[in-house]
């Protein structure tokens, strides 16, 4: 009697342990984590918006300075608590031999990508049953939102990892309450450290609503586990508090008010219109899967749980965070969750629709990257060629033998698992993993050079800093972007002084961004004109720069 009750409480979330590699479907699953994941961290410059601030905090640490609150080129302002920046700077410092700072840094994405899928997977078995947490990796690694994402150095990545950690401790309270605690308590305490209050604050609301509002986690064990979670994260929270508090009080004070004047956000209905795009392939699943099972949504522990999950991430994502789609990853967990279990109940013609779709349009995909390389290599098509070298500034061909290979090897890879699988519900995710992992693989295998020359600021500022005099002062500046600021100091080690118009220079140089459609600074004559630059394929921004005679 006591194990039925556990069961129809848990609602079918004890399942067996699959052991990794037992077939083909479980090591192809390996084989596509690990091209998905290493692809794109490597090879090419730091871009801005999101990485400019976080390569020159890295940048920082590894020359010394803060562990307790590092602070981006320029900044005064503490952007979020250290530990993936410390992450990221020790990473960077291991590889140094091997590659450069960014591209070092950015490698510490492997390990927090590894626990988001993992996790992920875990979570579907947990909630469903054996086999359902490898369709939700796959439906994962197949999200057109997560992709591009993953790969850049910003603390969204492991805050992602906590939240997908935190999921899985709640999914699995019940029959693992004592693996749980650790799980939930290392999700709050390193999900903070990460990136702040955000991650805590979804996971801590959601803890407490589903007792409230359902019975079925009102329970002394759930009680125990929320408790002792709450007791490991304490101590890392407050000893990063602490410490921030006896080192750097002004910062502390700065933080803790940005934090709390932060949620004034009204950014609910960005999250959930770019959900339309965002969330492919897990969006069709899960509403089908909401639809199927409508009338268990509030009876279920498992639906109670994806339900408050996400209601929770939507409600504190929309008050406190920007609209930039790199905050909502964490809206695609519940999302994935549940559109793996429903995976083996779509119907046959639903399911051949979403897989042709899939096909389709990865085949599309490639196809453009192959026609766009081959242009580029060849000559042929001409227009194509022109538009490539249009777009990205560059004449170069950038032939390499290893990313050919690796290329060819991909395509082969996609073409086999297209040909020889069976039409059935589990390769229509299976195929989309497959797809968005090859049409990943070629953009950074035959188009990394072509995109990084148009997205790349070492040029540019490498030039400006070999114009400058041998006796230099300082720099003013104007009208210079926050991450082209960064992204200079990171390049060339030199800090701006910006200032509100030219009437206020007190240095000998003056560098100023020029944008399109908006007038441009005149200077007197007491100023010379020394330089001026602009990445190849920008058509919006330039930079001038001065010297006063």
């Amino acid at each position: 009697m006591r194990f039925q009750l556990d069961h129809d409480w848990q609602g079918n979330m004890a399942t067996p342990r699959a052991r990794v590699g037992e077939n083909a479907k479980t090591q192809l699953l390996l084989v596509l984590c690990a091209i998905w994941i290493l692809l794109g961290l490597t090879g090419h410059a730091p871009w801005k918006p999101l990485e400019a601030a976080s390569i020159t905090i890295v940048k920082g640490i590894i020359q010394g300075g803060s562990l307790i609150a590092p602070l981006a080129a320029g900044e005064s302002t503490l952007e979020s608590p250290p530990l993936y920046y410390l992450t990221a700077a020790a990473s960077a410092k291991l590889l140094s031999p091997f590659f450069s700072m960014h591209d070092a840094a950015r490698l510490i994405n492997v390990i927090w990508m590894t626990v988001v899928l993992l996790m992920v997977g875990m979570a579907g078995r947990e909630l469903w049953t054996r086999g359902v947490g490898r369709h939700a990796t796959f439906i994962m690694i197949g999200t057109i939102g997560l992709v591009i994402n993953a790969h850049i150095l910003n603390t969204e990545v492991a805050s992602l990892a906590c939240a997908a950690t935190g999921f899985y401790a709640l999914a699995l309270c019940k029959r693992r309450p004592w693996r749980a605690s650790g799980l939930l308590g290392a999700a709050f305490g390193i999900g903070f450290l990460s990136d702040g209050l955000m991650l805590p604050l979804i996971l801590l609301s959601t803890s407490l609503l589903l007792p409230l509002f359902f019975r079925a986690w009102r329970t002394i064990s759930y009680a125990k586990v929320l408790a002792l979670a709450l007791t490991i994260a304490s101590p890392l929270v407050a000893g990063w508090l602490v410490l921030l508090y006896l080192q750097k009080p002004v910062l502390f004070n700065q933080w803790i008010q940005s934090n709390l004047d932060g949620f004034n956000q009204q950014n609910h209905f960005y999250f959930l219109r770019i959900m339309i795009w965002y969330a492919w392939p897990a969006l069709p699943l899960a509403l089908w899967g909401l639809w199927r099972n409508r009338q268990l949504l509030i009876s279920k522990p498992k639906f109670q749980l994806i339900t408050i999950f996400f209601c929770c991430t939507l409600f504190f994502l929309g008050f406190g965070a920007q609209s930039k789609d790199v905050y909502a990853l964490p809206l695609l967990l519940p999302m994935v969750a549940l559109g793996a279990g429903s995976v083996e109940h779509l119907k046959r013609g639903a399911a051949a629709a979403l897989n042709w779709f899939g096909i389709t349009l990865f085949a599309l995909i490639g196809f453009l990257i192959w026609l766009g390389w081959v242009a580029m290599m060849t000559g042929h098509p001409a227009k194509i060629k022109q538009r490539m070298q249009f777009l990205s500034g560059s004449n170069d061909t950038h032939f390499h033998w290893v990313m050919l290979l690796f290329a060819i090897l991909i395509t082969a890879i996609w073409l086999f698992t297209c040909v020889r699988a069976k039409q059935s519900n589990r390769s229509t995710v299976t195929n989309w993993a497959v797809g968005m992992t090859f049409s990943w693989g070629l953009l950074m295998t035959l188009w990394l050079p072509w995109i990084d020359s148009a997205k790349s600021y070492k040029p540019v500022f490498t030039s400006l800093h070999k114009a400058l005099p041998a006796k230099k002062s300082c720099i003013n500046s104007a009208n210079v972007g926050q991450s082209q600021r960064m992204l200079l100091n990171y390049y060339t080690g030199i800090h701006l002084k910006s200032v509100e118009n030219s009437d206020n220079l007190s240095c000998n140089l003056y560098l100023i961004q020029d944008t399109k459609g908006m007038a441009k600074t005149q200077l007197g004559d007491e100023w010379k004109l020394i330089w001026r630059g602009k990445r190849a394929a920008d058509r919006k921004e330039s930079f001038r720069l001065f010297r006063r005679r």
